[in-house]
C-alpha cells in the first residue's frame, strides 16, 4: 500500500545506514539457515487452531448457549480470540509475511473483516501510518486518543489528566466496540486519520467496508438477539467486546508508550527527524516477556515490537532468533534496546509514563 501523499516528516540518508547493516544481517543469517522470512507450519496451524476455537465458541455461545456463569466465562475466551486472530493471523497478513502466496496474505489479512472492522483502514493506519511515522506526535494516528489521554509531551495538558492512569483501564476496554462503531465510520466519511489524507479508495474497496460492516451487524447483533434475546446479547457483546479491546489496546501501547521510548520532534525548517528510519524505530519501540513462549504465542510476536517496526515483512515466528542480531547490532551502533522481561514490569512502565503524562511538560 503506497504511502498518502502529504506534508509529512522526512528521515535523514547516514552514510553509514544502521538499516542497510541490520537488513545484511538478517539476511546472512536467513539465507545461512535456508529460512524464508515468512510464516511457517508453526504459524500456519496456530491460525486454524484460532480460527476453529473462534467459530466453534461463536456457534455454542449462539445456538447452544450455556448458563449466564458459564456464557461470561466463554465470552472472555471469545474475545481474547478475537485478539488473538488480530495479533497472529490477520496482523502478519496486513503485512505481507504470513506467506510467501499473496493471496494467502490477503485471506490472512480479510480476517479482520470477520472481526467487523475495516482491512482498508487498518492498513492505512497502521501498516503506512504508524510503521512509518512511529511515535511522531500530529501523524501516528495510535497515540492520538483526543482530550480523553494525553499520550505524547508535545500534546496539551487538561485538568482530566491528572487521573489518566487510574481511569486508563476502562477507556482500553471501549477501543474494539469505539473502533467498530465509531472510528472506522469517522475515517471512512472524512477520508482522513487524523491530519493525514487517505488515499483514495477504488469501487470495491467501499463495496468491501459496507458488506463487512452489514455482515458483523448481522452476525454479532441481529442473529444473537433473535436466539438469546436482548439482554443477555448486551451483556455477552459487552464482556466479549471489553476483554478484546483491553488486550488490544494494552499489547499495542506497551509497545510504545513506555517510560523508556522517546517521541521525537521533527527539525523545523527542514521538517526532518532528528535519526534516520531504523534508529527512529529503535528508539520509539519497547520488548517485553520475550523470554515467555506462552506470551510470545498468544500475541503473536508483538512482544518482539522493535524486531517487527524493523522488519515487518518477517514473520514473527522468527523474531526470536533475530532479535540476537538486532540487539547486538544496536550494540555496535551505541543505540538503546528497550525491553523488559515480563509482562507486569512493562505494564509498570506504562502506567508510570501515564502518570509523568499527568501532569503539564514545563517549557
Amino acid at each position: 500500500m503506497s504511502t498518502p501523499n502529504i506534508s509529512a516528516p522526512k528521515f535523514p540518508v547516514m552514510a553509514k545506514s544502521l538499516h542497510a547493516e541490520l537488513k545484511r544481517r538478517v539476511n546472512q543469517y536467513l539465507d545461512k539457515q535456508s529460512i524464508k522470512g515468512t510464516g511457517n507450519y508453526k504459524l500456519f496451524s496456530k491460525a486454524i487452531i484460532l480460527v476453529s476455537l473462534f467459530v466453534l465458541t461463536y456457534i455454542h455461545l449462539v445456538f447452544f448457549t450455556p448458563p449466564a456463569f458459564y456464557a461470561i466465562l466463554e465470552c472472555v475466551l471469545f474475545g481474547g480470540l478475537i485478539a488473538a486472530i488480530g495479533f497472529n493471523v490477520m496482523h502478519d497478513g496486513s503485512h505481507g509475511s504470513f506467506s510467501k502466496h499473496p493471496w494467502l496474505n490477503k485471506l490472512a489479512s480479510s480476517s479482520i473483516s470477520v472481526l467487523g472492522a475495516s482491512r482498508f483502514m487498518w492498513g492505512m493506519k497502521h501498516v503506512t501510518i504508524h510503521h512509518t511515522y512511529t511515535n511522531i506526535d500530529g501523524v501516528d494516528d495510535d497515540i492520538e486518543v483526543g482530550m480523553l489521554m494525553r499520550m505524547a509531551p508535545t500534546q496539551k495538558h487538561y485538568l482530566l489528566h491528572r487521573f489518566q492512569h487510574i481511569y486508563f483501564w476502562v477507556l482500553y476496554m471501549l477501543l474494539y466496540i469505539f473502533w467498530l462503531f465509531y472510528t472506522d465510520y469517522k475515517k471512512y466519511f472524512s477520508q482522513k486519520i487524523g491530519s493525514i489524507t487517505l488515499k483514495k479508495m477504488t469501487i470495491a474497496e467501499h463495496i468491501e467496508f459496507w458488506v463487512v460492516k452489514i455482515y458483523h451487524a448481522a452476525v454479532f447483533i441481529v442473529i444473537p438477539i433473535y436466539m438469546v434475546g436482548w439482554a443477555s446479547w448486551l451483556v455477552g457483546f459487552l464482556v466479549t467486546g471489553c476483554f478484546a479491546g483491553f488486550i488490544l489496546s494494552i499489547v499495542f501501547q506497551l509497545a510504545h508508550t513506555v517510560s523508556d521510548t522517546e517521541f521525537p520532534v521533527a527539525i523545523q525548517p527542514e521538517n526532518k527527524m532528528p535519526d534516520e528510519f531504523a534508529a527512529h524505530q529503535i528508539l520509539t519501540t519497547a520488548n517485553f516477556a520475550t523470554k515467555s513462549k506462552l506470551v510470545s504465542w498468544l500475541v503473536g510476536g508483538l512482544n518482539f515490537q522493535i524486531e517487527h517496526h524493523l522488519f515487518p515483512k518477517i514473520s514473527h515466528v522468527h523474531y526470536p532468533a533475530i532479535s540476537k542480531i538486532v540487539k547486538e547490532t544496536c550494540a555496535d551502533f551505541k543505540l538503546n534496546y528497550i525491553e523488559y522481561p515480563t509482562v507486569f514490569k512493562a505494564i509498570k512502565a506504562h502506567v508510570m509514563y501515564l502518570k509523568s503524562m499527568s501532569k503539564p511538560t514545563l517549557a
